[in-house]
């Protein structure tokens, strides 16, 4: 029997070379992923790939030893490499690859701890240097799924091996490493696109009888898109008219910088004032913009006032309560989602002056005010910085289930990944959202943003994007680019005249990409079907019979594909 991995599917490269297409063999991505903790392991992801030996059945042929290492058999009968001497944390089990620079690399490995918990990271080792490839919390008595990505710098010889940070056994099983070329990585974005964000729209047109009309040439143009796709805004866009064109004929989302945040409401005690917040959810409503709500509260030390800084648990706790009883009936209903605790991943200011549940508490008050908004938890690194541990996906999810845990059944909690980049890491990114995806709560990058000049930021940015949009649990993004005078945090879309860097070409380039266009001539039936990704769109129909167009407008989405349309 071929397990599915091994249906390799053709796409064709549009190259010509000698007046003959290319035709090339892909192996399909693997969206899978395990963020349970398994009685077993489960099978190599591709086979085991590239890696020889992947599920240890022929003892450890193919791995070398850094320390002391055996080869166990469960009772079951399940056979996997153990690492014994774990003196330092390299100490374990290595695999020699062949890895090229152009590539994209998925990883995947199962591990155990002998006892207690433990973190595990799989490295590798290669010319330039080490790379990190993904880290995962383990523990005794079941199996954990540590998948990852990685690219390198340099064509050559490279070796995996794997670090923990405890002396104890550390049980390893289903190895995998599997290669793309950024053709075959491509082709799974257009794959998904397709098959996430297009569906087959109906167009029935009828004469002024409500008779089919055939023979009618009917034009679909693109008007708004239907996936959410944004970018930030400050209060610089109240008075600036130039500003408020470029941003609304863009973008169907929004979060506010700073303005709703508490230290803009009530940086003096006692002091309310939202009137900066309330003229921008006036401006993004006279747009058609939806606003996510950023924040209730932030969890950083840093940004908190003064005279928060001093009150005791007890004034601490009346003022998050009133901080709640204010912000969240203000908006409620028109905002889409609350940040409600943010960076709540790295940062512990409430957990430390009000308990360790404070997170949990705070997500339930503004649950019980707004039972129809998301939740979010928004936190950076956990998508774009291997090295930052306390960020590691594992530890993100840990926090989200313990909050969700905490809240009636009817909660809606959202995966918000901040998404400042310097470097991407493209298929880590990826197998990070495959983890995600396994809590079936929407995800959205909430503020995308990309270090760097002119000749990298456009090319990086893209990347970013087309990873985000085309991942199939990936609901939205916005980005973190609010124009500023002064310039912008990191990266800016235009100058001050409000003219295009190259990242808002890119972006620019990237919104025509994603609106869809259509054009027919209806069949006997008086309907046409066409291709659509979901948005507004403006139908023109046009037929010998009469001299003039008629023109109308429908919204295409999953639940509305079918529309019929009066040609008079």
């Amino acid at each position: 029997m071929t397990a599915p991995w091994e249906k390799a599917v053709l796409f064709l490269l549009v190259a010509i070379l000698g007046g003959q297409a290319i035709v090339v063999n892909s192996v399909p991505y693997d969206y899978s992923a395990s963020t349970e903790c398994l009685a077993q392991s489960l099978k190599p992801q591709y086979g085991g790939g590239m890696i020889v030996n992947p599920q240890f059945d022929k003892d450890l042929d193919g791995w070398v030893s850094f320390g002391k290492d055996i080869h166990r058999v469960s009772k079951s009968g399940n056979k996997y490499a153990v690492a014994l001497d774990k003196s330092t944390p390299h100490h374990s089990i290595s695999q020699k690859v062949k890895l090229e620079k152009d590539k994209m690399y998925t990883f995947s490995a199962w591990f155990q701890a002998d006892k207690g918990t433990a973190d595990v990271r799989a490295a590798v080792k290669t010319p330039d240097g080490f790379v990190i490839a993904g880290q995962i919390g383990v523990n005794a008595s079941c199996w954990s799924m540590l998948k990852g990505g990685l690219t390198v710098k340099t064509s050559g010889d490279a070796d995996i091996f794997f670090e923990s940070n405890t002396t104890s056994e550390i049980w390893i099983d289903n190895v995998s490493l599997q290669g793309f070329t950024k053709e075959e990585w491509r082709s799974h974005h257009n794959d998904t696109v397709h098959k996430e964000r297009k569906l087959t729209a109906k167009i029935k047109v009828s004469d002024k009888k409500g008779k089919p009309l055939a023979g009618a040439n009917v034009t679909v143009t693109p008007l708004r898109m239907g996936f959410p796709f944004g970018n930030a805004i400050s209060q610089h866009i109240l008075k600036n008219p130039a500003y408020q064109k470029w941003f609304a004929s863009r973008f169907t989302h929004t979060t506010f910088e700073n303005e709703m945040k508490w230290y803009s409401t009530e940086y003096t005690e006692g002091h309310e004032d939202y009137t900066v917040a309330d003229d921008m959810l006036e401006f993004a409503n006279k747009s058609g913009v939806h606003v996510r709500g950023h924040n209730v509260f932030w969890n950083d030390q840093s940004a908190q006032m003064k005279w928060v800084e001093k009150l005791t648990k007890e004034e601490l706790q009346k003022a998050v309560t009133k901080r709640i009883k204010s912000v969240v009936p203000r908006y409620k209903g028109r905002v889409i989602h609350w940040d409600v605790n943010n960076e709540n991943v790295h940062f512990n200011f409430y957990e430390t002056k009000l308990g360790p549940d404070a997170s949990t508490k705070i997500y339930q008050a503004v649950h019980e005010i707004d039972p129809n908004v998301i939740l979010f938890m928004n936190d950076f690194n956990t998508l774009e910085q291997l090295g930052d541990s306390n960020a590691a996906p594992h530890k993100y999810l840990r926090k989200f289930r313990k909050i969700r845990a905490g809240l009636p059944k009817n909660a809606k909690m959202g995966i918000g990944l901040e998404s400042h980049f310097e470097v991407p890491n493209i298929p880590y990114m990826r197998a990070v959202l495959d983890q995600f995806a396994t809590t079936g709560s929407p995800i959205w990058l909430t503020e995308v943003d990309v270090a760097g000049t002119d000749a990298t930021q456009a090319g990086y940015l893209e990347e970013i994007l087309r990873e985000g949009y085309s991942h199939p649990a990936v609901k939205g993004i916005v980005m973190w680019a609010s124009w500023s005078p002064k310039g912008c945090y990191r990266m800016c879309l235009t100058d001050n005249d409000f003219k295009n860097h190259p990242v808002g070409d890119l972006v620019d380039s990237l919104i025509k990409e994603w609106k869809t266009h259509a054009e027919g001539t209806t069949a006997s039936d008086g309907s046409i079907q066409a291709t659509l990704s979901s948005g507004d769109y403006e139908v023109k129909v046009n037929h010998p019979s009469s001299d003039a167009p008629t023109v109308h407008q429908i919204k295409v989405d999953p639940k509305s594909n079918e529309h019929e349309v009066t040609h008079h």
